[in-house]
């Protein structure tokens, strides 16, 4: 289920969308807050552009919008009918999630949304290291 060639694979593990061979980040580690954002310009093995255009992650705002809500309704079912808790307590917990998620769900929206626009191209590698 979670081997190259598949987009999961690609948004789980942050690697390159086109060849699933390198991370898009310089840091791995979404916790490292001061490189959360830094990625890599280019991939080093198909040489993937990752900021197909200017402001290109822009879009990825509005899958990082769908994660949260999703895990906001996740962590209120969790809480409410499984454990529970009153509203006020579920909503305090959905805010804890939701801030201590918030790296995770930036660098999954922005996974996401690359690999809605590259697809996996093992040919253009073999192609490359043929020249």
């Amino acid at each position: 289920m979670l081997k190259k060639g598949s987009k999961l694979y690609s948004i789980l593990t942050g690697s390159c969308p086109r060849c699933h061979e390198e991370s898009m980040y310089v840091d791995k580690n979404p916790y490292h807050l001061s490189k959360l954002y830094t990625m890599h310009d280019n991939c080093s093995h198909c040489k993937l552009h990752y900021n197909i255009e200017p402001s290109f992650f822009y879009g990825a705002m509005y899958v990082s919008y769908g994660l949260t809500v999703a895990i906001g309704i996740a962590v209120f079912i969790i809480t409410k009918v499984f454990i529970g808790l009153d509203l006020l307590q579920s909503f305090i917990a959905i805010i804890i999630a939701l801030i201590l998620l918030t790296p995770v769900t930036f660098r999954l929206a922005r996974n996401i949304y690359i690999n809605m626009f590259v697809h996996y191209k093992p040919t253009v590698i073999k192609k490359e290291n043929n020249d």
